[in-house]
């Protein structure tokens, strides 16, 4: 873990730490929060923001797990084309989980600017890239779906893409102009300190021990002294750890790594997606790539690239860029680093009651940072006016994942395999 995060680009390159403030006396809250991820920061800033009274306790640092280690496309909706969303959760519960994440962008950076958040926010869209002719029959599905809700998503054939992207290896790709990129660990220390600077406590290194009930209030243990707070957010996702009087949420974890050239050359950088851009494609084994603010092309892909596969996910992290950017092939990569996504079998978030006034949000499945933006904050809301109305999805009093372990290896082994033996498939 030290090598993976001192290899972290976001580490790297982010800004003044946290202020956090020491857990050393008994307290009270309104709200207490588990986990200093997207989903925690936003709902500690909301209900701070409410006047509410609110503590953030985080394992380790702010933005330590996915949401410090993420790719940084700011999308609007899931994975997931809308179809296949109602046909998972109703039409229903389908349109108003998609009609609260399609704001979700805006959301992002309407807090971005409000806060003066620094984190090289650009929005100028995303692209998602058609690596085959399978891919772009793939989108033009997504594409007519879309269109249907009302989304102003675009179509571009593989000349326009080859002129956005400055590649002629994608068949076309689908353009989401209410999308963007950020730095997320910055992102998500912004977050935190509005927070702070609303007036919520954020208490880093300080995991959670134990959870329990005292009449109609929430009993916290952390760092050998006790929280009383009405309302509790679990909000740990990929990164939860063992606490005593919680469930473990439930999803599959799978590794996302990411590779980070030195800053390119001017010559170089003005042809390499000039409008700025973030991508992913359309294959099964899914990569992306995007540039930082400083020019760097970042380079990402399933697999562990700290795990025993690591010279095979890196070789192709080589290989893909030598493959869409033939400029590039002999830059070298400074920084690689691995996250880990929550992932369900539905590939949807859940958001699950486990006692009084107590929330658990987890399983974005790839996507944290809009949908944890609009999940924290709305759980914030729902849990201080005890209204679940305010939630973009209905709550449940449970949700489990089978064979997590070993479909995690499946994960793994699938990525490696597909990294060592499969060329790449733009043709």
């Amino acid at each position: 873990m030290t090598s993976e995060t001192n290899r972290s680009l976001w580490r790297a390159t982010v800004a003044d730490p946290v202020p956090s403030t020491r857990f050393d006396a008994e307290a009270e809250a309104d709200l207490a929060v588990i986990g200093g991820g997207f989903t925690g920061c936003a709902a500690a800033l909301d209900a701070a923001r409410r006047g509410a009274a609110v503590s953030v306790f985080e394992a380790d640092t702010v933005g330590h797990g996915g949401s410090g280690r993420n790719v940084g496309l700011v999308n609007a909706g899931l994975w997931l084309p809308p179809d296949e969303i109602v046909a998972h959760i109703g039409e229903t519960d389908g349109m108003r989980l998609m009609t609260a994440l399609a704001e979700g962008p805006s959301t992002v950076f309407d807090i971005i600017e409000r806060e003066g958040i620094d984190c090289e926010a650009t929005r100028a869209g995303t692209l998602h890239l058609a690596h085959a002719p399978s891919g772009l029959d793939d989108l033009r599905d997504r594409f007519r779906q879309g269109n249907r809700l009302g989304a102003p998503i675009q179509l571009l054939d593989a000349a326009e893409t080859a002129r956005r992207t400055g590649s002629s290896r994608f068949h076309g790709a689908l353009w989401d102009p209410r999308a963007g990129t950020i730095q997320p660990l910055a992102y998500c220390r912004g977050l935190a300190r509005a927070a702070i600077a609303a007036g919520a406590h954020i208490h880093e290194n300080t995991p959670v021990t134990r959870l329990s009930r005292d009449s109609d209030t929430w009993v916290i243990e952390a760092a050998g002294h006790r929280l009383r707070a009405r309302h509790l957010l679990l909000a740990t996702n990929a990164y939860h750890r063992d606490v005593k009087g919680a469930a473990a949420p439930g999803f599959v974890p799978v590794c996302f790594s990411q590779f980070a050239t030195a800053p390119l050359p001017d010559s170089l950088r003005k042809t390499i997606l000039p409008g700025g851009e973030g991508c992913w494609d359309t294959a099964l084994v899914m990569s992306s790539f995007r540039m930082d603010k400083a020019g760097r092309m970042i380079v990402g892909g399933i697999g562990d690239a700290t795990g025993p596969a690591s010279p095979i996910h890196a070789a192709w992290a080589r290989r893909k860029l030598r493959e869409v950017y033939p400029d590039l092939a002999d830059q070298p990569f400074e920084h690689a680093w691995s996250g880990r996504i929550a992932m369900t079998s539905d590939h949807i978030p859940k958001i699950v009651s486990f006692g009084p006034n107590a929330l658990a949000v987890f399983g974005y499945s790839g996507r944290g940072i809009a949908p944890g933006t609009v999940f924290g904050t709305a759980a914030a809301k729902a849990l201080l006016t005890d209204d679940p109305s305010h939630l973009p999805l209905p709550v449940t009093t449970g949700h489990a994942e089978r064979f997590t372990s070993i479909r995690q290896a499946y994960y793994e082994t699938g990525a490696a395999l597909t990294h060592l033996t499969k060329p790449l498939p733009f043709t």
